[in-house]
């Protein structure tokens, strides 16, 4: 869900309250104003004289926006300091927009190991977060509709946008500053879970990747290996250690691949393997469409058995 008129955390709801406000008022202003001017053009001149009076136009022109504005004014001002606000002990996650997905990666703390992962920000219901954005290439721009403010992700410049989930849901967040061909294509999902099932889900992503168990599995890391996807992609417990492309140790956990815009399942993997040219052009991985639909299946099998 993408929609800035669904809040699911405190400042969106602030934001949110502060537009309804803004536009009601707008509204009532515009029919007010627009009552009066049809009132001057078409009602008899002995009717309409007191529009000219002295007192009208002190009340109409000079007192009325002054009190109106006079009040939005402290109101405005109210949201912006209590939006965005720091607050200790925020969970820390850093992400860096690249050209067209997003690099996710969870520092590590007292008990847990640090990790990345790709296109996806798992937050826990309730807890303060603490979102650091970077980018690796040109300007992005960090927008999750249902939770408040967008803010620029600027390369060799650190912003931060903190926000607290209040409620369970899967939430979309897109790129909403033009960065090149495919800018209309990199979204990613936010995921707000329970803090129970957020802590399972943490202490499973800093695991190594799984063993396949399956001939065709093991066919499929085999040609992963030949393929030389490990020098742009790391899979963790494997000699793959590629730093250019996204993490892939549990790819398949992942709801979607290509930063938001296909399921991700085994038939939508292989596609993207062969095709990603022809499906996202501009990204930076190349369409291995040489591979037979044999492998390609193996392949697409062993990623998407990386769970």
């Amino acid at each position: 869900m993408q929609s800035a008129l669904d809040p699911a955390g405190g400042d969106a709801q602030r934001i949110y309250w502060l537009t309804v406000i803004m536009t009601v008022g707008g509204i009532l202003i515009f029919l007010l104003v627009t009552g009066l001017l049809l009132y001057a053009i078409f009602a008899a001149p002995e009717r309409r004289a007191w529009l000219g009076d002295r007192r009208t136009i002190i009340v109409g022109g000079l007192a009325f926006p002054i009190v109106v504005l006079s009040m939005l004014l402290p109101y405005g001002l109210t949201v912006m300091r209590d939006t965005d606000v720091p607050t200790p002990g925020a969970l820390p996650i850093e992400m860096v927009g690249e050209q067209y997905w997003w690099r996710v990666r969870y520092p590590a703390d007292q008990e847990r190991a640090e990790f990345s992962t790709a296109n996806e920000l798992v937050v826990p219901v309730g807890r303060p977060i603490s979102v650091s954005v970077t980018s690796a290439d040109v300007i992005h721009s960090f927008w999750i509709p249902n939770f408040g403010g967008k803010i620029d992700m600027i390369p060799g410049r650190i912003n931060r946008l903190n926000f607290t989930a209040e409620r369970p849901g899967i939430y979309r967040g897109v790129c909403a500053e033009f960065c090149g061909d495919q800018h209309a294509r990199m979204a990613f999902d936010l995921i707000a879970l329970e803090p129970a099932e957020f802590e399972a889900w943490r202490v499973d992503q800093a695991k190594p990747a799984l063993e396949p168990d399956l001939p065709s599995l093991v066919r499929g890391r085999e040609l992963f290996r030949m393929g030389g996807c490990g020098s742009c992609h790391v899979v963790r417990g494997t000699e793959a250690d590629g730093q250019f492309g996204p993490d892939l140790t549990h790819v398949g956990s992942r709801r979607t691949i290509g930063a938001g815009q296909f399921p991700n399942n085994i038939g939508t993997l292989a596609g993207w393997i062969a095709n990603v040219q022809h499906i996202k052009p501009g990204a930076r991985m190349p369409s291995y469409g040489s591979l037979t639909g044999e492998d390609l299946r193996a392949l697409a099998g062993y990623l998407e058995s990386l769970k």
